[in-house]
């Protein structure tokens, strides 16, 4: 699409460049092609030979050099076809287009035909070809050989050859494929084509149609051929913008037109065949997977088909242009770019009778399959759903019924487009009884009219379907000579509306079906990215400084779009606004404040313009309620205007100055045309050339002005390319050129192209990731989601696959990488076994380095963490088991590491794949492990996060304070770990072995460990420094600090803590992801915690006013921050309000400000000792009656601060002292009653006893600060951790 607007606007106008011939060289004779994969054992006649281009004309067109290989190629992709008298040959029409490096397009048309061969040389040579066929193979002479036509290579082979009628499939079975020069004629295939600058399909087939039907017909043409061919090559402009055009054909006019500059641009392939071939589901899903930017490829016996599903979806993307590989038709001598480990759009020709099974593909993992002529098609793995798709196909099943067409795949249409041979395959008519009758109606009613019929005919119709009376009426025809064509010309230009032929009116139809799909799918973006603009970040202030830091700039926020968009669009999007068709939509948006607006992007614009006058940012914007299309009727009126009222008729077709005698008509034959006639065209004999050279003469004017206004124009051409392929893998093949040179430079292409796409992603996911946490640590703002980080490492997963499927030649499932893996498991399992026993002689000593109590540390291993996939039930695929390897991996930061493993068995690589793979340039292998690494400076829970429902076997270790005695106690210890997604339970711990390990289902990041003992025995106190637990899988380590006595008269008397943990980073000398050691025993126990006034080590730390009032207001406002994140970012609130930064520890220090904690020859004094005397103080005041006095909400509060500290106190849990006040504090702050029960605290007498003059607490200043800043916590819904409430009842 990008290209048909360039090439119209640079390029005269003129409706086509090029008439081309192809067909079979007299003088090279039969030459065997290689490339289309040469199979001797079929028959001659069903092998194929090399095609020439045996006249073009004009020689060449400046502005688009003619390509001889790529067009001999392409118009006919499987070389030369024979047939002979006893074969169907049928002509046959099919399209192909050439994209240029740039991107831009020319598209061709061809009419494929049979014709005599005359030249006795070429009879002779298939003669003698046949009788080595037979000599060689006897057997063949049987009719039995006609199954080798289930292998054929037939250029034309279309599954309507074999169900064309039974008699050509006996007669065909009678001549067995076979050939006699005495008894047989011998027809060879001969192609025309037009090549032009935008895709007038149907002009350009009715063009050629009637080209040969003056070639067959029993008289001459009016004129001779070559003036027909000059009128159409210089005679006949492209209609301008918004306008129709009639031109002349040999027999009749031929009326084409073109959108104007507020419409859809011209697309002019049945849109309505794409959607009956596939149904909509599976269009919208193909549709959804060309948007993400999959490998596609589409499968079919029909060049047509596959040219018409291939521009039919890239046509949907309308404003987006599909930027990477799009070869709608993939010629045999250029499967190698199957291999190509880029996103591509691809069609590949299926042989007759060939199973999809036996189809080796390079690369499966990210390949959406599309067999159009079995009307289905196999998905990639895990991909988002387009937003509102149960409305949408709704939406677009009632369109294609209002045309009658059937919305499920592969059902007969109730029209078929005219002179198209019907390909429906044989299977579906068991699926449809009534497919008989309607194979009689199309025949009698071939121009397809009855799509036009109204409501009331279309009945009739329908109650004809399968009508015997029809099917005898047709029989008798045949046998009395009538030519049902004659017929139904009479018929059709009676009924036809206003005077248009039947054609003209299926014409009309298709072309108003046509815009009305595709409005249907533009409405959807013009909804959705109807606010885009207000995210497009503006930053450069000039074009060239923006083309020269284009690389480093950020031209979109996607954070903020994607926060401004209704929650089930999210998935969809979040991958979307990440393809390139993306980006380069929005660099075109940004290059526009400098030059014209590219035509998609000013059409899309003008759209939402439109929108926002109607409903001014309506709320339903934000909505996800589906909004359908409301200008159907509008698109549709625009286009039958332009066809019932023609603004502009082209010069008729006239004689030429041509030398008299040359090119005598004979019947059958296409004669050899003159070319002094065809090469030039005339000098300005119209108004409309003169136009346009004027017109063009003006423009480039302007350009030259423009470019001297900004940079040199080499300079500014250079950077515009560079700009615009930047991240793009815009590798379209060269299909002129197929020496091995071109091929190698074509994958060398590649190479850089994926070692440039890793650098660029590595470095998108770091910038991301590193701007996320540094907002946790307080600069700047968040700019990534966990949505947008997944759709990041689906990217990732994505590219090394790609990576991987490069240059394979051994491949086992449909996971290139996993295969790899696998032959990797199979050798490194033989060898370990010699491994297991070094590693036995080795271990003790290993061991004896680390403490005796901690954790052992945990060996990196491919293997191993293949085996962890191996064994989770859950993944069923190849695909999926790579890509969970790869999230381990990268959660493990072993990513880099492991697939330099991987890659360090250099005889299995080189056995795997071929020379020119990625894998095996060693230079770029060595900055893509490179790139990779550099991912292990951010933390990724990619793994845990989405895997949550696998077991996962957990080990924890209690490490005790060794220096002070009582490190072992008789008591029975146990432990709870709690994570973001659930608990482990209650486990048992053996006395004094202090470690253990347990499986439970994905406990997620962990939070706390509840740590207790019962306190029996004789040794039933005892002092803890930590609790290590770790994730045996992901090896994440987390230390929950405790440095606290546990048991009854020591500390505060707690026999069970709740711990607070945090993620441990491995040490420095356990390099490469080895598990956590125990901490060095020379710290003092309490440092690394938050310090508790009245633990033991925190007895000489005394922070200010400023500083407690500073802690206060920072765990506030982290709480704050947590609930601004989308739900699912958010990680965990007890970390918040109990860890050493939180709420809890900020409020305890405000507390113990001033606080008589110490005395002389006592116990010590804790603040729940103050809340307890309280609380007994206002009891005892209530019952005297004081409390009668206070104001209503005041009693009220009293007593709801007495019965939760009561609750507190009669739990069953021993806690301890400090943990009863972290538990008032939470409940408090849930319950938003702290700030209530700050002033009855201040108010009791007892705070007089226990509080210096100087305390924070009898600050009135103080207090009234610290209620307005608690105030704030009002506005969210605090939840708590179950661990934290376990047995309070309120």
């Amino acid at each position: 699409m990008s290209g048909t607007n360039a090439a119209s606007g640079a390029a005269p106008c003129r409706f086509a460049h090029y008439f081309v011939i192809c067909g079979i060289d007299t003088e090279t004779g039969l030459e065997p092609d290689e490339l289309a994969g040469e199979n001797f054992e079929q028959s001659p006649l069903k092998r194929t030979f090399k095609s020439k281009v045996l006249a073009h004309y004009p020689e060449n067109v400046e502005w688009n050099p003619f390509d001889q290989d790529a067009v001999n190629m392409l118009c006919m992709p499987k070389g030369l076809s024979f047939r002979t008298q006893a074969d169907s040959r049928e002509p046959q029409f099919h399209s192909f287009l050439i994209t240029r490096e740039d991107g831009s397009r020319t598209y061709g048309f061809v009419h494929t035909f049979y014709e005599e061969v005359t030249s006795p040389q070429i009879c002779s040579a298939m003669q003698t070809l046949y009788q080595m066929h037979q000599a060689e193979n006897p057997s063949s002479a049987t009719p039995s050989s006609s199954s080798s036509s289930s292998s054929s290579m037939d250029s034309l082979a279309s599954s309507l050859d074999e169900a064309d009628s039974p008699s050509s499939s006996s007669c065909r079975s009678a001549a067995c494929g076979g050939y006699d020069a005495s008894r047989d004629t011998l027809y060879v295939s001969k192609a025309l084509c037009l090549i032009t600058p935008m895709p007038f399909m149907h002009a350009c087939r009715r063009f050629l149609s009637q080209m040969h039907r003056a070639v067959t017909a029993a008289s001459p043409p009016p004129l001779p051929l070559e003036s027909y061919v000059h009128n159409v090559l210089y005679e006949v402009p492209l209609p301008p913008p918004g306008r129709s055009l009639k031109f002349h054909g040999v027999y009749e006019p031929i009326v084409c037109q073109r959108p104007g500059p507020g419409e859809l641009p011209l697309a002019d392939f049945p849109l309505g065949q794409t959607f009956t071939l596939l149904g909509v589901e599976n269009l919208v899903q193909l549709f959804n997977c060309t948007l993400l930017e999959m490998q596609i490829l589409l499968y079919s016996q029909d060049y047509q088909r596959l040219m018409t599903v291939a521009e039919g979806i890239t046509t949907l993307l309308f404003p987006f242009q599909w930027q990477h590989v799009y070869v709608p038709i993939l010629p045999a001598s250029l499967l190698h770019f199957l291999d190509a480990p880029v996103p591509y759009l691809m069609g590949l020709q299926s042989k007759e009778g060939t199973d999809r099974s036996k189809l080796e593909l390079p690369q499966e993992a990210n390949l959406c399959f599309v067999d159009i002529d079995n009307h289905c098609i196999e998905l990639p793995e895990d991909f988002p759903q387009f937003p509102n798709k149960p409305e949408f196909i709704q939406e677009l099943s009632e369109v294609l019924l209002r045309y009658g067409l059937s919305p499920v795949g592969g059902a007969p249409p109730i029209s078929d487009p005219p002179s198209t041979t019907t390909t429906t395959p044989v299977s579906v008519s068991t699926r449809h009884p009534g497919l008989k009758g309607q194979q009689a109606l199309r025949e009698l009613e071939d121009d397809g009219r009855n799509g036009n019929l109204g409501g009331e005919q279309l009945a009739v119709l329908e109650l004809l379907q399968g009508n015997t009376t029809l099917e005898r009426l047709q029989a008798l025809a045949k046998r009395t000579g009538v030519r049902v064509e004659a017929l139904k010309r009479v018929g059709g230009e009676g009924e036809g509306q206003g005077g248009r032929t039947a054609v003209e009116e299926e014409e009309l139809r298709n072309a108003k079906l046509n815009v009305q799909l595709r409005e249907v799918f533009a409405s959807r973006f013009t909804t959705m990215f109807a606010d885009y603009e207000a995210f497009v970040i503006q930053s450069a202030p000039d074009l060239e400084s923006w083309l020269t830091n284009r690389e480093q700039m950020h031209n979109f926020d996607k954070a903020s779009f994607l926060s401004d968009q209704p929650e089930p669009y999210l998935p969809f999007l979040s991958h979307f606004i990440e393809t390139q068709m993306f980006a380069t939509f929005i660099d075109n948006k940004i290059m526009s404040q400098w030059e014209e607006k590219e035509p998609l992007l000013r059409v899309f614009d003008g759209r939402i313009d439109k929108a926002r006058l109607y409903n001014v940012r309506a709320p339903s914007l934000r909505s996800s309620n589906y909004q359908r299309c409301t200008i159907l009727k509008e698109s549709a009126q625009a286009i039958e205007q332009r066809l019932m009222k023609i603004d502009h008729t082209a010069i008729h077709p006239h004689l030429l100055d041509m030398k008299i005698g040359q090119g005598k008509y004979e019947q059958g034959f296409f004669p050899k045309l003159q070319s002094d006639v065809l090469s030039v065209g005339p000098i300005n004999n119209n108004r409309w050339s003169n136009r346009t050279a004027t017109a063009q003469r003006r423009k480039d004017r302007h350009r030259q002005q423009t470019e001297h206004l900004t940079l040199d124009n080499d300079l500014k051409e250079k950077h515009m390319q560079d700009a615009r392929s930047l991240g793009k893998n815009l590798r379209q093949p060269k299909l002129s050129d197929l020496s091995p040179a071109v091929i190698a430079q074509t994958n060398w292409k590649f190479v850089e192209g994926l070692l440039k796409e890793c650098r660029m992603k590595t470095k998108r996911m770091l910038v991301e990731k590193m701007g996320r946490e540094a907002v946790e640590l307080g600069h700047g703002e968040a700019n990534i989601t966990g949505l947008e980080e997944n759709t990041l490492i689906a990217s990732l997963c994505d590219l090394l696959e790609r990576i991987w499927s490069h240059g394979l030649q051994v491949k086992q499932g449909k996971s290139a990488l996993w295969s790899h893996l696998l032959h990797y498991q199979a050798r490194e399992e033989k060898l370990e076994q010699q491994q297991a026993e070094s590693l036995v002689s080795n271990g003790p000593e290993r061991r004896k380095s680390e403490s005796s109590i901690g954790m052992p540390s945990l060996r990196a291993s491919v293997i191993q963490d293949m085996r962890h996939i191996q064994s989770m039930g859950e993944i069923k695929t190849d695909v999926g088991r790579a890509r969970a390897w790869i999230r381990l991996s990268l959660e493990k930061k072993l990513l880099s590491q492991h697939l330099k493993q991987l890659l360090s068995r250099q005889a299995l690589t080189k056995k795997l794949y071929k020379r020119y793979a990625f894998l095996r340039c060693e230079e770029e292998k060595e900055q893509f492990l490179f790139h990779l690494l550099s991912l292990n400076t951010v933390d990724y829970f990619c793994f845990t996060s989405v895997f949550t429902t696998i077991m996962i076997p957990y080990r924890a270790v209690i490490i005790p304070i060794k220096k002070l005695s009582n490190a072992m106690t008789t008591s029975n210890p146990w432990v709870c770990v709690s994570g973001e997604l659930g608990d482990s339970g209650v486990r048992q711990i053996t006395k004094n072995i202090l470690e253990m390990t347990f499986d439970c289902q994905n406990l997620g990041k962990l939070t706390t460990v509840q740590l207790g003992h019962d306190n029996s025995g004789l040794l039933a106190k005892w002092l803890v420094d930590c609790v290590m637990v770790r994730n045996e899988i992901t090896g994440h380590t987390y230390k929950f600090p405790c440095g606290r006595w546990l048991g009854k008269g020591v500390d505060d008397g707690s026999l069970e803590r709740i711990l607070i943990g945090e993620l441990a980073l491995p040490n420095a000398d356990e390099d490469c992801g080895r598990g956590c050691r125990t901490p060095d025993m020379e710290h003092s126990p309490g440092q690394t915690r938050r310090i508790s006034i009245t633990s033991m080590g925190g007895r000489g730390y005394k922070p200010t006013s400023a500083q407690i009032q500073e802690a206060i207001g920072e765990a506030v406002n982290s709480i704050c921050k947590h609930f601004h994140k989308p739900e699912k970012e958010r990680g965990s609130l007890t970390i918040l309000l109990c860890g050493e930064v939180g709420l809890v520890g900020a409020l305890e220090q405000f507390f113990h400000n001033g606080f008589k904690s110490a005395r002389l020859f006592q116990k010590t004094v804790f603040v729940w000792d103050f809340v307890e005397k309280a609380v007994a103080y206002m009891e005892s005041a209530d019952q005297m009656g004081d409390m009668q006095e206070t104001a209503e909400p005041l009693g009220l509060t009293c007593v709801y601060l007495c019965r939760y500290v009561s609750a507190i106190n009669s739990s069953p849990r021993n806690i301890g002292k400090d943990g009863k006040f972290q538990l008032l504090v939470c409940l408090g702050a849930r319950d938003r009653l702290l700030i209530q029960w700050l002033p009855l605290l201040v108010e009791c007498p007892v705070i007089q006893r226990m509080y210096e003059e100087s305390a924070l607490l009898r600050d009135r200043t103080m207090v009234n600060a610290l209620i307005a800043v608690l105030q704030t916590l009002h506005d969210f819904p605090i939840t708590l951790e179950a661990s934290l409430i376990k047995g309070i009842d309120l």
